[in-house]
């Protein structure tokens, strides 16, 4: 379940993570906790990392791909 979702503008979440303290920050398995942004806070603040494994042909680009390319058809 997911409580919300945030746009940032900076080039990472770091200031973000510090001001809405989570409880979980979830990454996708191409990366490792040394290489998460804001890791260090969240597990100092008593919340944890997970690292989703990826799964072929699915993907955040891909969703969003799909989502111009019916945009489009429905214009």
């Amino acid at each position: 379940m997911v409580d919300g979702v945030v746009i940032f503008e900076e080039d990472t979440p770091l200031e973000l993570i510090n001001s809405i303290k989570p409880d979980v920050l979830v990454k996708g398995g191409d990366y490792t906790v040394e290489e998460i942004v804001g890791a260090n806070e969240v597990k100092l603040n008593g919340g944890r990392v997970v690292i989703n494994s990826l799964i072929d042909g699915y993907s955040t680009t891909g969703i969003i791909d799909k989502l111009k390319t019916l945009n489009k058809s429905d214009q």
